[in-house]
């Protein structure tokens, strides 16, 4: 019996929790995108995209991977939104971003939304996930383009990479989840977050 308790135990606490911000300016798609991820790692059946709102406030997502939890929070891109973004950077793992890239007009606010992001001292070393979304458009631009147009230079050493993605069709998903849980493992900030909430390197958050 007591066997039987401690596997249970084991299973239900050993598994790594990692908080995941998807941030970007509205109609990138961020919500279509957390609709996705759950559809394809959960039981839960996702919105369809046209019944998708934007976002006011927060979405919460939660999928499992392996033997790791994942929390996604989806917040609002709205101008008026960004504001409370910074309220969540503090407990957040690693930061996926989402650009629409079938909009190249909403590039440079994109661009301008994300280099303040970056510099808040709340996300530092936090890995980034750069998410070129809408790939089922013919008009998108790659992921490789993207990356061009950001030119993303100084990144204090954080760990990032561009991914092509649609959110619609589930193209890249899986792949872009795979990457961020293997970074946020052995990630730094993780350790430091860790750390910080009392457990020791060897520990499970």
């Amino acid at each position: 019996m007591f066997s039987l308790f401690y596997g249970l135990w084991k299973y239900l606490y050993s598994k790594t929790e990692f908080h995941v911000l998807i941030l970007g300016i509205d109609k990138a798609g961020k919500t279509t995108l957390l609709e996705k991820l759950k559809s394809q790692y959960s039981n839960l059946e996702g919105l369809p995209p046209d019944r998708i709102v934007p976002t006011v406030g927060l979405n919460i997502g939660r999928i499992e991977v392996s033997n790791t939890k994942l929390v996604f929070w989806d917040l609002g891109g709205q101008p008026g939104l960004r504001s409370i973004w910074e309220k969540y950077y503090e407990e957040a793992h690693a930061v996926i971003y989402v650009i629409d890239a079938a909009s190249p007009s909403r590039f440079e606010d994109s661009k301008s939304a994300l280099e303040k992001v970056l510099r808040h001292e709340d996300l530092q070393g936090a890995p980034l996930l750069i998410i070129a979304n809408k790939q089922d458009l013919s008009e998108a631009v790659s992921a490789e383009e993207l990356a061009r147009y950001l030119d993303l230079k100084k990144l204090d050493e954080r760990v990032y990479m561009f991914e092509a993605v649609s959110a619609y069709d589930g193209m890249g998903i899986k792949e872009s989840v795979n990457w961020l849980v293997e970074v946020m493992e052995r990630s730094k900030r993780t350790e430091s977050l860790r750390v910080r909430a009392g457990y020791s390197s060897s520990a499970s958050a």
